[in-house]
């Protein structure tokens, strides 16, 4: 069920929704329902107690004891670690830290353990350490959706072919023929990074129906970006949106907007958010290098109106902040579960890491600062996308007082409260004439609620943007005006710096 927190009750009649997402890919076998993950744990358990065993006196007393603080120790260090880098958007299970301990303990058990012990206990040994891994991310994987089902990680692991996947010669020639299709395509593309110098990876594009079209009116473009730890496909290989878009165009005359996947970090684990920095001139190449080149070979709207962003949790963040920072070239926004600001754990960590040490910079890309220096806006709209689920508390660590997010834990003792984010980000920029809305509903911070939030706000998007034949729809039923913002929000919106 969804739930419209804040919204503009006059933006029009509410869409309906759409059918569920028939994705291909998440048939099979589940990896994060049913008895597959379970079995798999189970299995590594017996393995590892095989390994163990009862064995002399001196094992037991001293040699397993020492198994066990390794264990210990990789736990903790991979609990501190996860922390102390912001990679955690909401605690993790305890079953992960588990796991962590036990592939430690299978690895001391191989290396101690092996002197002595009868070959079936020395194999024993051997097959307990990747079974403890494999276990280890079968809990991470719980934690963080990424991998639905078997068929869905052999996809990502082996680069196989996305839904709808094509060459770009084949849609050049249909388009020049003015052959339309009965679904939309997928395209690789390769962007120059002239304006950015940004090196980044294989980036992806799909086409609907009308594009290929003769003389088709230049439709808009929507640009997608995934979390921290990504690929550009991912937003089609793990949530098979093609699908989704393929049934959106079906149900509106072959009309949908273009969709553009973009790389905002240049390698799976370089959290860029979306800023220009150490890390890589992500904000050049999603502003100056990517709108050209769509406009160039696509043929798509040049028009700010036509133009918005989505993305999740990381790519959320980066969604609000880019259309705030460039509303001459972005008229709407969908950001799921992102946080209130760029950040990479503490304010002090992040202007660090993010900035080079610079604080000008850090304000530069702080949502609220921009939003106050900007002054009013015309004609941008934003969807914040975050769930209804009572938020899980971190315990026994202290909130920092210029925590930004994430690992700096929104100085609330509850990190990356993608809630109070949506909450304060729509209502600032509802002072300043943003038409926001902030839309909760179950789930926790994973694909599978990113995919069903950006399904729910599709409607919407799509008419937002001007897509032919889509109508101009509002937020979903049950819409209030926000509350004025307070505290660190009000100060902003006052024209001050609640980070000083």
């Amino acid at each position: 069920m969804t739930t419209t927190l804040l919204a503009d009750a006059s933006g029009g009649p509410a869409a309906p929704p759409l059918p569920p997402v028939v994705a291909p890919n998440h048939h099979g076998l589940s990896l994060l329902y049913g008895w597959l993950p379970v079995t798999i744990q189970v299995i590594a358990a017996i393995v590892l107690l095989l390994a163990i065993g009862w064995r002399g006196r001196r094992w037991r007393y001293l040699w397993l004891p020492v198994c066990a603080v390794v264990g210990i120790a990789a736990a903790s260090w991979a609990n501190w670690f996860t922390t102390s880098q912001g990679l955690a958007g909401n605690p993790a299970p305890a079953a992960l830290w588990v796991w962590v301990g036990l592939s430690g303990l299978a690895l001391g058990v191989l290396a101690l353990g092996w002197r002595g012990a009868h070959w079936w206990r020395r194999g024993a040994a051997v097959l307990a350490v990747p079974l403890c891994l494999l276990s280890t991310g079968v809990a991470l994987n719980d934690w963080v959706g990424y991998f639905p089902t078997v068929q869905t990680a052999w996809g990502e692991l082996t680069a196989g072919p996305l839904t709808d996947e094509t060459e770009m010669s084949s849609v050049t020639s249909m388009k020049a023929a003015g052959v339309v299709p009965s679904h939309g395509a997928v395209v690789e593309v390769d962007i120059p990074d002239t304006a950015s110098g940004f090196k980044h990876r294989t980036e992806v594009v799909y086409l609907p129906p009308a594009w290929f079209a003769r003389n088709a009116t230049p439709l808009p473009t929507v640009m997608m970006v995934a979390g921290e730890f990504n690929t550009p496909a991912d937003w089609l290989r793990i949530g098979n949106v093609a699908n989704l878009f393929d049934n959106f165009a079906a149900a509106h005359g072959g009309n949908a907007p273009v969709f553009v996947f973009v790389d905002a970090g240049g390698s799976f684990n370089n959290d860029t958010e979306c800023v220009n920095g150490p890390r890589g001139n992500v904000a050049d190449h999603l502003t100056k290098d990517i709108p050209p080149y769509m406009e160039s070979t696509f043929g798509v709207s040049a028009k700010p109106a036509n133009w918005g962003i989505v993305g999740w949790s990381m790519g959320g963040t980066c969604a609000v902040d880019l259309t705030v920072m460039h509303p001459e070239q972005f008229g709407t926004f969908v950001d799921i579960a992102g946080d209130m600001g760029p950040n990479a754990g503490t304010k002090e960590q992040t202007i660090a890491r993010l900035y080079g040490g610079s604080e000008a910079q850090w304000a530069a890309f702080d949502p609220r600062t921009v939003m106050a220096k900007h002054g009013p806006y015309q004609g941008v709209s934003g969807w914040f996308a975050i769930s209804s689920d009572a938020p899980t508390q971190w315990k026994g660590a202290k909130a920092h007082p210029d925590a930004v997010g994430l690992g700096g834990r929104d100085g609330a003792g509850n990190p990356g409260d993608q809630t109070e984010a949506g909450k304060t980000l729509c209502a600032v920029g509802r002072q300043l004439g943003i038409d926001c809305a902030v839309v909760a509903q179950p789930g926790k911070h994973d694909w599978p609620f990113a995919v069903t939030a950006f399904q729910a706000s599709l409607p919407w998007l799509a008419g937002r943007v001007g897509t032919p034949g889509v109508p101009v729809t509002g937020f979903p039923a049950g819409s209030a005006a926000p509350a004025s913002p307070g505290g660190p929000a009000a100060s902003v919106a006052a024209g001050t710096n609640p980070g000083k």
